[in-house]
C-alpha cells in the first residue's frame, strides 16, 4: 500500500503576486506622503494645542506706551535667555551677558547674543526660538530679532546678534517667568543667499 500526501480536490493553483505587490507599493507611496506632510501636521499641533513653545514670527502690532493709571502695578515677569547648538554646529553661540532679567510687561527691551565661528570656513546659520512654558509663546512678542534671517559669518569673525521683544499684557497672571531658547542650526543649502 502506497502512501500518498495528495489529496483529491485539495489542490491549490499558485497565487499571483501582483495583488500583494500593488499593496506594498499602496503602502510605501503612503508613507512617503505621510513623512512629507508630517511637518505641516506637527506645526498646526502646536498651533492648536500650544504645545512647544513656538514664538510667532515678526510682530507687526502697535507697542502699547501706556504708563499704568493711579493705583495700577507694574507688572514684572523673569525672562531667563538660553542658547544651544545642532549637534554639527560648531559656533560659539552664547545668550546676553545677563543671563535673565526682570521685564516689566508691555515695555520694549534689547538684548544682543554673541556668535562667533571659530572654523576655517564660511558657514551659514539659523537660529530657531521657543518659549517655555508654552502657553506663554503667545505673550512673548519679537518686534526684531536674529532669527528672522539666517546669519552669515566669515571664518574666525564674531558678532552680535540684536534681539528686541516686549511681553503682552495679557500674559496670564499664574506666568512669572519665561525661558526662551534659541538652538543654531548650520545652513547647509547657501544657494539663493
Amino acid at each position: 500500500m502506497s502512501e500518498n500526501n495528495e489529496q483529491p480536490g485539495n489542490s491549490t493553483p499558485p497565487r499571483s503576486h501582483a495583488g500583494t505587490v500593488r499593496k506594498l507599493l499602496f503602502v510605501v507611496v503612503a508613507m512617503f506622503g505621510f513623512g512629507f506632510a508630517l511637518v505641516p501636521l506637527y506645526d498646526l499641533f502646536c498651533d492648536i494645542t500650544g504645545i512647544n513653545g513656538k514664538t510667532n514670527g515678526r510682530y507687526e502690532g502697535e507697542i502699547s506706551t501706556a504708563v499704568p493709571g493711579e493705583g495700577e502695578s507694574r507688572r514684572v515677569v523673569r525672562v531667563q535667555f538660553t542658547t544651544s547648538n545642532n549637534a554639527n554646529m560648531p559656533w560659539i553661540f552664547n545668550p546676553p551677558e545677563n543671563k535673565q532679567m526682570d521685564v516689566v510687561v508691555g515695555e520694549p527691551v534689547q538684548v544682543d547674543f554673541f556668535a562667533r565661528n571659530p572654523t576655517d570656513r564660511f558657514i551659514v546659520a539659523q537660529a530657531i526660538p521657543s518659549v517655555a512654558p508654552s502657553k506663554g509663546a503667545d505673550y512673548f512678542h519679537k518686534t526684531e530679532c536674529f532669527c528672522f534671517q539666517r546669519q552669515e559669518l566669515e571664518a574666525g569673525a564674531d558678532t552680535l546678534m540684536g534681539l528686541r521683544f516686549f511681553i503682552d499684557r495679557d500674559l496670564p497672571e499664574d506666568i512669572k517667568t519665561l525661558t526662551l531658547s534659541y538652538t543654531m542650526f548650520e545652513v547647509q543649502d547657501h544657494a539663493g543667499l
